[in-house]
């Protein structure tokens, strides 16, 4: 069946007009920056025996995650290339939105003790520790493998990096 041409173009209008807004919604719900209007988060907990972490707003817990760790999970950083997740008390200090592990919050280790602890023993302490996502979308790592960082999963990150401000504290503990 031929349609006449004035049908024929208010259809494809319709169909062009479709297509555009339908990829612009797609679009808009695949994007891994969110809007957060909840309580403020005023801490975070990272339990490394636990592989937990918490978003607290003042004491109350809003959100708990798993987390991978440092491929040598246990015991505090000491130097650069250990594998080890810093213990201490930190603070959120930078956001990277292009991260190679799709979103990251920098966490301000190393802190005077780290680097004197590190001096001692002539070495580095290291640094660019980070909480994030997973290299690949798709894939959620089940074992302890970032080189000291916190990772959890991709849309996990894209909530916490929503809802934790710079210069939000962070408790990381044994």
């Amino acid at each position: 069946m031929v349609l006449p041409k004035r049908k024929l173009g208010r259809q494809m209008n319709f169909t062009r007009r479709t297509l555009i807004l339908g990829t612009g919604a797609l679009l808009a719900a695949c994007t891994k920056f969110q809007a957060y209007s909840g309580p403020d988060v005023t801490r975070i907990v990272a339990q490394k025996s636990t592989k937990s972490l918490q978003l607290l707003s003042r004491g109350e817990t809003l959100k708990r995650y798993e987390i991978f760790l440092g491929f040598a999970p246990d015991g505090a950083k000491e130097v650069e290339g250990d594998g080890k997740t810093p213990e201490g008390s930190y603070v959120i200090d930078r956001r990277n939105p292009n991260s190679a592990y799709h979103l990251s919050l920098g966490i301000s280790y190393p802190n005077e003790q780290d680097i004197a602890r590190a001096l001692a023993k002539g070495q580095s302490p290291g640094g660019d520790i980070f909480i994030h996502g997973q290299k690949n979308y798709f894939k959620r790592n089940r074992l302890d493998w970032t080189a000291g960082c916190i990772s959890v999963s991709n849309r996990e990150i894209e909530e916490i990096y929503a809802m934790v401000p710079n210069g939000t504290p962070i408790d990381i503990y044994a």
